[in-house]
């Protein structure tokens, strides 16, 4: 990641490779949303976000967008990979002067712990401490692999 007045350049895309981007974020403004909406259309209790304003996003590829209107009453689209299904981001209204890029995709995630959550009234109780929650090791490689 590259520093340029305290934003960060990231890149990342959709699980397969049909769409990609490249961003330059403020990585204090990683956010955590709990939003109901959040939970259902990512399929867990949480999604992780960043924003980033549309003239410091660039996007290859043809994704699809899902129009909806968002617990905050405002007019969501969320973008997706039309192939694989990957959550890319999501904007408000018409002409969005920014967009939630989707941190699951970004290349360089593991470096950008969130900040900040909202709709935590939303929350899964169980969501916000797992540190107890038993860990199961990742298989080992397939010897055909």
């Amino acid at each position: 990641m590259k520093t340029r007045g305290g934003d960060v350049k990231i890149d990342g895309g959709c699980h397969c490779g049909e769409i990609t981007y490249e961003a330059e974020i403020n990585p204090d403004n990683v956010i955590i949303c709990h939003c109901t909406d959040c939970q259902t259309i990512s399929g867990a209790p949480y999604r992780v976000n960043v924003p980033v304003l549309v003239e410091r996003f660039r996007l290859s590829g043809a994704p699809r967008t899902y129009r909806k209107t968002g617990d905050s009453g405002d007019a969501v689209a969320t973008t997706f990979c039309a192939t694989c299904g990957a959550a890319l981001y999501s904007s408000k209204g018409e002409t969005p002067s920014f967009v939630f890029l989707r941190l699951g995709g970004v290349k360089q995630r593991a470096q950008l712990a969130p900040k900040k959550q909202g709709f935590c009234r939303s929350a899964m109780p169980w969501a916000l401490d797992i540190r107890d929650v038993l860990e199961i090791p990742a298989p080992a490689p397939s010897k055909d692999a």
